[in-house]
């Protein structure tokens, strides 16, 4: 297991989320519990992709950070 670095960020029309240190995973969920099953699976999608062309996996980086975000809590890649 993997584990990344996520963070949300609300906004009028929902809730934007982003995996910090996996560049490429964000989404938008209409409130937080879909932000973050939405995330979760755009996580695996990403990751799968990237096994298939055989690029390797970024490095979990819990170190990276966004000022703007509302909550920042851990992602993790099963």
């Amino acid at each position: 297991m993997l584990t990344y670095k996520a963070m949300y960020k609300y906004l009028d029309e929902g809730v934007h989320a982003e995996v910090l240190d996996f560049p490429g995973v964000i989404t938008f969920g209409q409130d937080l519990e879909e932000a973050r099953r939405m995330l979760a699976s755009a996580l695996v999608d990403m990751a799968e992709t990237d096994l298939l062309y055989g690029e390797p996996l970024p490095r979990p980086d819990q170190t990276r950070s966004d000022p703007d975000a509302d909550i920042e809590e851990p992602i993790h890649l099963v």
